[in-house]
């Protein structure tokens, strides 16, 4: 699947990825299109065969704090929302981590890890109760260590750690409590601490994945300790480039021996509309993760050009336009304007048989408007013009004749507006045409 790698009607943002047996789970926030706030009342849990994981599978509600149809709610002391989880197997239970916002937290557990887990218990602490006001339990990423000691990490603004008796899985051991794990640093310092901690060891080597300062973006930092400190690294992906951003959670999950890195971008004109996202990593022999850049992928090493695209699946987007959904089956690039660039990473064209041309087509919703789509390969404003479409505001398939390309390359879309003469540059700002899906054909 490309990315977002979840059907169109998911939002599952704060992914935190687990592999359990021969599975892929992904645990996450639940958000809904058009909402105003972060996260709703539920969390929900998907998994796909290690060996497949483009087959998803949804296992429903696996935790709520409020009465849905089919479940009553798992706690009786709040009814706010739930962000950000994690779920850890010890000893062939599964133990979920759950924030409720302006509440410390809770554990629940299952006999599986697709759920639906049984509320066992609020943590147990005897820290300053002050310190959940300022965020110190909000969304938590559990560690369980080779020795089988469990850890909790977390944070909002400053970053805690602190490790968890692994006998009852909820009482947080005295004189373990850390704040600061990773050092403070100015709010305008980009390698700073805002939230988001996940995580993960690799080796001997300890790795806290959380998003910094530039929320946009997740970064990593490693210690030789569970217990910090954490030295920051890196950053390993960022949402925002060349893209409406917006906060990042997310962590790293090695699967079929690829290292991955899930994390979430925006959608519906919003930060508090998010879907999954995935893009391979690699982790080097010193330890350190380069940055990679968003694509439209997914698990997929390349797309094929030849088999009908939506449009949703766009990794660049500049300009006003950005990605909508209209219904459960549909999802469009609306608000595109003159200038707009809509762009996608990557798609393998094949080898050469001779063809010295082929055909793009496009499945739009006009406006009233006549415009043109310019399409580049590899650059957006650099890269070789390989043809206009033309767009008449009456059409809803339009197509134009293009240049036969091979191999690997991005594809970008370059919306104009075709008025002419004296009024020419008097519509920028106008809705030329949105759109839904396309393909090229030889």
């Amino acid at each position: 699947m490309p990315n977002p790698y979840l059907p169109n009607w998911e939002y599952i943002p704060d992914g935190e990825p687990r592999v359990f047996g021969d599975r892929i789970y992904v645990y996450g926030s639940h958000d809904k299109p058009a909402s105003d706030s972060f996260c709703d009342h539920r969390l929900k849990v998907w998994s796909a065969p290690v060996s497949n994981p483009n087959h998803w599978t949804c296992h429903g509600s696996i935790f709520q704090t409020r009465d849905n149809r089919d479940h009553k709610a798992d706690v009786d002391w709040s009814d706010r929302e739930l962000f950000a989880p994690d779920v850890v197997e010890k000893d062939g239970k599964y133990y979920l981590y759950a924030y409720i916002v302006d509440q410390p937290g809770c554990v629940a557990v299952s006999d599986t890890p697709e759920g639906p887990f049984k509320l066992l218990s609020r943590y147990k602490y005897s820290v300053d109760e002050k310190l959940c006001d300022r965020g110190a339990f909000i969304d938590p990423g559990v560690l369980v260590d080779t020795d089988g000691k469990v850890y909790v990490y977390c944070g909002f603004t400053r970053s805690y750690m602190a490790q968890i008796n692994e006998t009852n899985m909820y009482e947080i051991i005295d004189d373990t409590f850390t704040e600061h794990i990773i050092p403070k640093k100015p709010e305008e310092d980009p390698t700073g601490f805002y939230e988001a901690c996940s995580p993960r060891k690799v080796g001997d080597t300890y790795y806290l994945i959380y998003s910094p300062n530039t929320c946009s973006r997740l970064a990593y930092a490693t210690s030789d300790s569970p217990f910090g400190p954490f030295t920051y690294r890196g950053y390993i992906i960022d949402n925002a480039i060349d893209y409406p951003g917006g906060n990042n959670h997310g962590s790293i999950c090695e699967i079929n021996g690829q290292w991955y890195i899930f994390y979430h971008r925006m959608t519906n004109g919003t930060i508090m509309s998010r879907r999954g996202c995935v893009e391979k990593i690699e982790i080097l022999p010193d330890g350190t993760i380069p940055p990679v850049e968003m694509t439209s992928l997914g698990f997929e090493d390349s797309l094929n050009p030849y088999e009908i695209q939506p449009a949703e699946i766009a990794c660049y987007l500049k300009g006003d336009c950005l990605i909508t959904e209209i219904d459960v089956f549909t999802r469009i690039i609306t608000q595109i304007t003159d200038g707009c660039v809509i762009g996608y990473k990557y798609f393998d064209f094949g080898e050469d048989f001779g063809s010295k041309t082929m055909k793009f087509i496009a499945k739009i919703r006009g406006t009233g408007c006549n415009a043109a789509l310019e399409i580049r390969i590899d650059d957006p404003k650099k890269g070789e013009l390989i043809g206009t479409c033309s767009i008449k505001s009456s059409k809803q398939i339009v197509s134009a004749i293009v240049k036969n390309v091979t191999g690997r390359h991005a594809v970008f879309f370059t919306a104009k507006e075709t008025v002419s003469g004296y009024f020419m540059g008097m519509f920028k700002e106008r809705h030329l045409f949105d759109l839904e899906s396309f393909v090229f054909v030889k």
